[in-house]
């Protein structure tokens, strides 16, 4: 019986957390595909709206770090979840308040110091709840992909119906469903007795292979949040509505999904250096490609090698840090990478990408698949050296 009662609440605790999941991406995806489309809506440019997607990465650096530390040290994920989502509802009510490009750039600077930490977070907690069942975290981190999906879909649907105006209200919706669904899931409270030291991390952290991991990282990180942070521009320049660009990000999420299941199976078997360097090997391909195409439908046909990508980069370098990061670490480890690969990385590509897209599109796109082929040189060199030693 009490096994029983134990594999019930095991099970109650999956599925609360992959509909938090689910929840926690369609907001991802209203904020990274309509946010854009609704600033241009009221008005504001293309470099205008690059300076806003840099200005909050340039907080996010903070809060990823404060916000994982507090995780670490307290043990615990949901009660920082919750106090981030209700700090996200209030800074998007705030944001229907105004259309004045000062006042947004200082809220959405603020909004970002919410909302960044929170997909990290909801990684780690899926991590840790996996790993007590002896399962691959992907198993849920693939309900985000069906979440991220299927609102680019329905989202890009009702927004062309209804226009822009209403995304931020839409915003509050999909935020207060993750914050209810967040009420009703288990608490992690890590996998070790021993506590956070701050000394230890900083002596992780400076280890040569951690270094050169976070800088290659970094030069793939700026080649994809350009493609993230304005391919709505881009196909808005192409003539596309938001029912094509719907599809774009739907196809590009769908893809991934059948990759994470391949790899959370298979993906062992494989040192990570290696598919690191092929992953980048194909974004450059894939942005040389985008840097050429002039119709919307060859963007969504291109989007689809967000499969080999996105999908083999972010299951193999969230394994590497997991893997190389000890666990009374894990929050802070997983916040160092959403630092390079969000934060610093938006900050960088917010603030170029808007004066790259205006010298034109393929500009913007041959500077991404130059970084990425660079990353891909950097992770192979580094396998092969370590290899040798």
């Amino acid at each position: 019986m009490l096994f029983r009662r134990n594999g019930s609440s095991m099970m109650q605790d999956f599925h609360w957390l992959r509909m938090f999941v689910f929840s926690l991406y369609t907001t991802t995806s209203l904020i990274t595909a309509f946010f854009p489309l609704y600033f241009s809506g009221i008005g504001f440019s293309n470099v205008q709206i690059g300076f806003i997607y840099s200005i909050g990465p340039l907080i996010s650096i903070f809060s990823n770090l404060i916000w994982g530390i507090a995780s670490d040290k307290f043990r615990t994920i949901k009660k920082i979840v919750l106090i981030l989502l209700v700090g996200q509802l209030f800074m998007v009510l705030l944001l229907t308040q105004s259309t004045s490009f000062a006042v947004i750039c200082i809220l959405m600077f603020v909004f970002n110091f919410f909302y960044s930490p929170i997909n990290p977070l909801a990684d780690t907690w899926a991590i840790m709840t996996m790993q007590k069942r002896g399962k691959n975290f992907m198993s849920v981190r693939i309900y985000g992909s069906f979440g991220f999906a299927i609102a680019s879909l329905v989202l890009g649907f009702i927004l062309k119906q209804t226009g822009a105006h209403i995304t931020l209200w839409v915003c509050l919706l999909l935020s207060g469903c993750s914050l209810l669904i967040a009420l009703f899931a288990t608490d992690q409270q890590g996998t070790t007795a021993k506590k956070m030291e701050l000394g230890g991390l900083l002596k992780i952290l400076k280890q040569r292979e951690i270094v050169w991991f976070f800088l290659l990282l970094l030069l793939v990180a700026v080649s994809h949040r350009f493609n993230d942070a304005f391919i709505s521009p881009v196909l808005r320049g192409m003539g596309a509505d938001e029912t094509i660009i719907g599809w774009a990000l739907s196809a590009s999420s769908l893809s991934e999904i059948p990759v994470f299941f391949l790899l959370s199976k298979y993906g062992s078997k494989f040192k990570e250096l290696p598919l690191l360097s092929i992953a980048s090997l194909m974004y450059a391909v894939r942005f040389l490609l985008m840097s050429v195409v002039t119709d919307p439908a060859w963007v969504v046909v291109i989007q689809l090698m967000h499969s080999v990508t996105f999908g083999i980069y972010f299951f193999t370098a969230v394994r590497y840090v997991t893997n190389i990061i000890p666990d009374e670490y894990r929050a802070t480890g997983l916040a160092f990478f959403t630092i390079i690969w969000s934060s610093l990385a938006g900050l960088i590509s917010g603030s170029v990408g808007g004066s790259l897209l205006d010298i034109s599109k393929g500009t913007l796109y041959m500077v991404a698949a130059s970084l990425a082929l660079i990353g891909s040189i950097g992770f192979m060199a580094r396998y092969l050296i370590a290899k040798d030693q």
